[in-house]
């Protein structure tokens, strides 16, 4: 018999295997622990060992991760590949951000990381479309495409619901959106909104001329949510959105293989990310969750705005250039620009991020001096501006409604 300690699980020398899940840590030891004491629990809560010496027959160290990399603050864990299940992300997290964030070894611990082996990326299926939705949904050429809340989130009817809908799609906005929190509650029941909203959909259509879409909440109790999924195939929605951390990754796994069979797009709603990612010391970061998102295959992805809006600035740029760049040859996913946007930021915005994107705004179009469809009017002229080159002022001197949104918010930045 053989004795395995926390010891047995810091290697400095190893170097990881093609096939190894490698993962990167922020780490403040509890009182008493320095920086190895606590790489070994790690490793070692997170795959084959315990709190107490184990006696085991033969040898079990081929399944053991590996803390290899140990600096101040920081460790870098390797997990064998045969410790995953093949396409199970809730088994993978169960590993790798599981027991080890309330270990009482660490008085902090974030996963900050993650290096995704090509054997276990290729286990999920990725994104069906990601940021070809913006050519072949929308034809939308070198602009971002764009997309819209109706304010309030919740309370419309579904005929008020249905009729904003209409007037920021005849302003030029690509998609209607529904918010995190509105799924299929009685006022404005999930059947009845999409059949009215897409009717009102068919008519910006025709108006218009441009190809419109709706981003509608399939998110509930789990059957319900493939059932919905088949509603919004069956009145021919090109999409389906998901509030993909409340619902779970085993069921947005679900919800990508019924999307599959539509052949519909999945929109992420990131909503309850930040009790995982604001406390900058602990938890899971954004990056990771990004990560997890494309694996499991949500074809586009709420990011942030890098600092210009009103949520918590994070690192937008290198999370957007993550889902955009290779993984082992599984599609891109598109990132979702939201949260106290306005028609003044769009240039800052495609700056900062470029234009392989989506533009979300809500209070910056609905809180218009003349309305919802004058502030679709206006955001539409900001990106059709930005993306000609031309300024926003001299864009203002054709578009009374883009003049008005300036006048009211300026180019700076919502709180």
């Amino acid at each position: 018999m053989a004795g395995i300690s926390y010891t047995d699980f810091l290697d400095r020398d190893y170097e990881p295997a093609d096939c190894d899940l490698v993962c990167e840590f922020a780490v403040m030891p509890a009182e008493g622990l320095d920086m190895d004491a606590v790489a070994g629990r790690i490793a070692s809560e997170s795959s084959n060992g315990t709190w107490a010496e184990l006696q085991v027959e033969g040898s079990i160290t081929d399944l053991s991760a590996r803390a290899f990399d140990v600096s101040a603050g920081r460790v870098r864990v390797a997990y064998p590949d045969a410790l995953f299940e093949p396409g199970s992300m809730a088994q993978v997290l169960s590993c790798i951000a599981g027991n080890i964030m309330g270990m009482k070894a660490v008085d902090r611990i974030r996963l900050l990381d993650c290096e995704w082996p090509e054997q276990l990326a290729a286990s999920f299926p990725g994104p069906q479309f990601g940021s070809a939705v913006r050519e072949r949904i929308f034809d939308a050429g070198d602009r971002p495409i764009t997309a819209s809340v109706p304010k309030p989130k919740v309370g419309l009817s579904t005929d008020q619901h249905a009729q904003i809908g209409y007037e920021i799609w005849a302003g030029g906005v690509d998609l209607l959106k529904d918010d995190e929190n509105l799924t299929d509650q009685a006022f404005n029941p999930y059947e009845d909104r999409l059949t009215e909203s897409l009717a009102m959909r068919d008519k910006a259509q025709e108006e218009t001329g441009e190809p419109k879409s709706y981003l509608v909440n399939v998110t509930g109790p789990g059957p319900e949510m493939l059932e919905r999924v088949d509603l919004a195939a069956e009145h021919g929605c090109e999409y389906v959105m998901v509030d993909v951390i409340t619902a779970g990754w085993g069921m947005v796994e679900q919800v990508r293989e019924r999307c599959d069979k539509h052949g519909l797009a999945i929109h992420a709603h990131r909503a309850m990310h930040a009790a995982f990612d604001r406390v900058p010391d602990h938890g899971v970061s954004m990056r990771v969750l990004a990560q997890i998102s494309r694996l499991c295959g949500v074809d586009q992805l709420h990011t942030g705005t890098a600092g210009l809006g009103k949520l918590e600035n994070e690192d937008t740029v290198g999370i957007n250039e993550w889902l955009t760049g290779d993984l082992h040859g599984l599609t891109d996913v598109l990132p979702v620009a939201s949260g106290g946007l306005h028609p003044g930021l769009v240039p800052d915005l495609i700056d900062a991020l470029g234009s392989n994107i989506a533009v979300q705004v809500g209070g910056g179009i609905h809180g218009h001096p003349d309305g919802s469809h004058a502030g679709a009017k206006a955001f539409r002229a900001a990106i059709d501006a930005t993306s000609d080159g031309r300024s926003l002022s001299a864009a203002a001197e054709d578009s009374p409604e883009l003049a008005k949104a300036l006048d009211r918010w300026g180019t700076q930045g919502t709180r």
